[in-house]
């Protein structure tokens, strides 16, 4: 099997907890925050990023939500924290609490093996 030339996405794992100011607001007060403040930030600083939100404050005291960030590249993720870290959202509205960041399947790509994937039908 050919290795891979092509940079990989860069995925990250942002682990998050609200603050009290985020959870003082309204949802409407929250998702005006988001469209207007920290979404207006990231797009005019950076292209070729893509992301997802999961709540866990459910299951989890330490880290409340989880956000999944796919860059196209390592510049663009690094202009993506960049921008992040210039908005309220960046410990005022949240603490991150850590940050996982990695490329899938980054070994076969190493070692030009096949991917080991599960795949239920």
């Amino acid at each position: 099997m050919p290795v891979e030339k092509t940079a990989p996405p860069v995925t990250a794992f942002m682990l998050i907890k609200t603050t009290p100011e985020w959870l003082a607001m309204t949802p409407q007060e929250r998702m005006n925050a988001f469209s207007t403040q920290v979404v207006p930030a990231i797009k005019s600083k950076t292209t070729g990023v893509r992301s997802r939100f999961y709540d866990t404050e459910f299951y989890s005291t330490r880290v409340t939500d989880v956000w999944v960030w796919e860059a196209d590249d390592h510049d663009a993720y690094r202009l993506l924290i960049d921008a992040l870290r210039e908005t309220p959202f960046w410990d005022r509205y949240f603490t991150v609490v850590d940050l996982l960041v990695g490329t899938e399947n980054g070994y076969a790509r190493t070692y030009g093996v096949e991917a080991v994937t599960t795949i239920t039908t």
